[in-house]
């Protein structure tokens, strides 16, 4: 089986203190990322061939990332270069806790550039399922770029999954973010939504259940609360409740996606092709899940703290 992800892939530089503004760091970590990148990585560690669409810059950092995808073992034939813009770099200061702040340098980034024509379409044909996320979808052409390839996946009968990735500072205003973030439930069988995300994904008095309602295509939606873990919520009504792992938290970024991953590869083993979500042992999924979610935060930057499947299998040996 194999996964296909679209959106931006990137340069995080990691603050090396906690508890400090990105101006006030002595330095930084240089550490490549990208939700859909991260996405990428962390399904090929897991167990399940990966392969990547963006665009990045024809620069040094475009030509470094591509090459540690395809150092993971990712195709990387979806991948385009732009000469008329840069690539996205995001500098990163950590909390005390883990938790970040972003700074964007993306004015614009070669990934905001993308468009229908720099769409590998041949990659999604070839993948099982296309993930995508929220952060292409602030500006054209980007958004229609992104809009196109997820029709494109479900008109090929791809299963889709979604991330309405939150960063608020990047969209317009709050209304451009909640609809903009919203527009992709429209082609989704999975999504994930976190608890900070909550509140600009659903319309106001609207629940998690009501969504099922509103996009007859959508299997599957995950609640993430942190440390605290998940729920999942099913089209048949039924909900699976995962507590979470609790690990000392050095890093959050990475961890969302991460969690992505271990639900793609494990829905799509359990499915085996059945399209049954409702036969889906998710103690099982959830547990995959959450162990490589919370592993992702015990080290610093994003790729580089993924975990693979044997250890995330020796993790949960020895919780």
């Amino acid at each position: 089986m194999r996964v296909v992800c679209m959106g931006e892939l990137l340069i995080d530089f990691v603050a090396l203190e906690s508890g400090v503004t990105v101006g006030e760091a002595s330095g930084f970590q240089k550490a490549p990322g990208g939700a859909p990148a991260n996405v990428a990585v962390a399904v090929k560690r897991l167990g399940l061939e990966s392969a990547f669409i963006t665009q990045v810059g024809d620069d040094p950092f475009g030509h470094y990332l591509a090459g540690v995808l395809e150092n993971e073992d990712i195709d990387v034939s979806g991948i385009r270069y732009s000469t008329e813009a840069r690539t996205m770099l995001a500098f990163v200061s950590l909390r005390a806790d883990g938790e970040r702040s972003f700074n964007f340098y993306r004015h614009p980034s070669a990934d905001m550039l993308m468009t229908e024509n720099d769409i590998a379409t041949d990659v999604i044909e070839q993948s099982d399922l296309f993930h995508f996320g929220s952060i292409t979808m602030i500006s054209s052409p980007a958004k229609e770029a992104t809009l196109y390839a997820a029709q494109y996946a479900q008109e090929q009968g791809k299963l889709i999954s979604y991330d309405p990735n939150l960063r608020l500072a990047l969209w317009d205003n709050e209304d451009a973010a909640r609809a903009g973030m919203r527009s992709g439930l429209d082609y989704a069988h999975i999504v994930k939504i976190s608890d900070e995300e909550a509140p600009l994904v659903l319309e106001e008095g609207e629940t998690v259940p009501d969504l099922f309602r509103k996009f007859e295509q959508l299997e599957l939606v995950m609640l993430t609360r942190g440390s605290n873990g998940c729920i999942v919520y099913l089209r048949d009504g039924s909900t699976h409740e995962h507590p979470g792992y609790q690990v000392t938290s050095v890093d959050t970024t990475g961890a969302g996606d991460t969690f992505m991953a271990g639900i793609i590869v494990g829905v799509l083993e359990e499915l085996d092709g059945s399209g049954d979500f409702s036969a889906i042992d998710f103690d099982s999924v959830l547990t995959l899940a959450n162990a490589g979610g919370a592993m992702a935060t015990m080290g610093r930057g994003a790729i580089p703290s993924i975990p693979t499947r044997a250890e995330v299998d020796a993790f949960l040996k020895s919780v």
